[in-house]
């Protein structure tokens, strides 16, 4: 290389070097992360920065639906209920003796035989009750001969003298209409007043069926077991309805027991042994003793007003003791149908039970009980 040459290539370098526009940078630093905005758990104001913030919309697609579970009938380690509306019936049921009317106590659930529309039924429990009553006392007073006045009025003293302080008694009256002359109380005073007023009768009529039936009615809005003492001489004479309205009525009241007491005994005796028998009386006897056994009740003719007191003597112990059979029909249709039902006494073999007093002799014993029940209808 000649001396020309190197010159040329000092002068070009210093040139260069000399150039600004080729001056020597600094080094270029890296960029810093922008630290990330404060955030809140409720996502509420941000803090000013000075800069306008837009928040994308997610464009992300929705999370995919859980997978369907397999169904089953009866998925392993669940338990259902299921309630099913079987009806229950309770019967109350009186054993008494007939000679001295005493209430049978000691009688077990294995005694006991219900049979419904012919078919046996299954008795859950029996339990002996005995609890104060709630009755009426529905007395007919109308205008008639003396002696049927007396009558009634010697049944209702008789009837009075036998209740216990929490019995809770409504007096009613009727002739051609029904006259309550007190609503249920314990209060034995007013009872015994609304008694003593029974002084002077007005109309001869007597609509036993109207009465009977009104006071049915009454009782539907009560509760529990309830009682009507009807104290009558049997004659209906202007009644509304007639003797099958009647019958229906007492079939579609539950928890309704009636006993009767024909009055008039004697005096009708008297008229029978003269040949002037009176066929309405009869045949008034023979519907109240329908009302009583349609009921589980009891019905009497007495004679004499000496027997009024034995006669309330077994109307309390039908009433304050009895026996409540549980059991869950076989038929367990809810259609509104009257089911027949009747009540025996049988010994561990299902043979008739037998009683016998301490010397052996047999004893004879009624079954006081309703004749059946009215089945539920669906919407009850």
């Amino acid at each position: 290389m000649n001396k020309k040459h190197i010159l040329f290539g000092l002068t070009l370098l210093v040139t260069l070097s000399s150039c600004p526009c080729l001056a020597q940078q600094p080094a270029q630093q890296p960029a810093q992360a922008t630290p990330p905005l404060p955030t809140t758990e409720d996502n509420g104001p941000q803090p000013d920065n000075g800069s306008v913030i837009l928040r994308k919309k997610s464009d992300e697609p929705p999370p995919p639906p859980a997978p369907a579970h397999e169904k089953l009938a009866n998925p392993p380690g669940e338990t259902f209920s299921l309630r099913v509306d079987v009806p229950l019936v309770n019967m109350d049921v009186s054993v008494l003796l007939d000679k001295t009317h005493e209430f049978v106590p000691n009688l077990k659930p294995s005694n006991f035989l219900v049979v419904e529309d012919g078919v046996q039924q299954q008795v859950q429990s029996v339990r002996l009750t005995k609890t104060p009553i709630t009755a009426v006392l529905l007395l007919e007073f109308a205008a008639n001969s003396y002696a049927f006045i007396n009558d009634m009025q010697q049944a209702s003293y008789s009837f009075f003298s036998s209740l216990q302080p929490n019995d809770y008694i409504a007096v009613e009256t009727y002739d051609m209409r029904t006259h309550v002359l007190t609503d249920f109380t314990n209060n034995h005073e007013i009872i015994r007043e609304a008694l003593q007023s029974l002084v002077i009768p007005t109309f001869r009529e007597t609509n036993e069926f109207d009465a009977l039936y009104d006071t049915l009615d009454r009782l539907t809005r009560i509760d529990g077991r309830k009682y009507i003492i009807l104290v009558s001489s049997g004659r209906d004479t202007m009644s509304r309805l007639t003797l099958d309205q009647m019958l229906a009525k007492i079939k579609a009241t539950p928890n309704v027991t009636i006993f009767t007491i024909s009055t008039g005994g004697l005096l009708r005796e008297l008229r029978s042994a003269r040949g002037g028998s009176d066929i309405n009386y009869l045949q008034g006897d023979n519907e109240m003793r329908t009302f009583a056994q349609m009921t589980g009740g009891m019905s009497f003719q007495p004679v004499f007003q000496g027997a009024l007191p034995d006669i309330f003597t077994q109307i309390n112990e039908s009433i304050r003791n009895q026996y409540v059979l549980t059991y869950r029909p076989t038929n367990t249709s809810n259609d509104g149908t009257y089911r027949k039902v009747k009540v025996y006494l049988v010994n561990n073999e299902g043979l008739p039970l037998k009683m016998q007093d301490e010397n052996g002799n047999p004893l004879k014993y009624s079954i006081v009980t309703r004749d059946g029940y009215r089945a539920k209808l669906p919407v009850q």
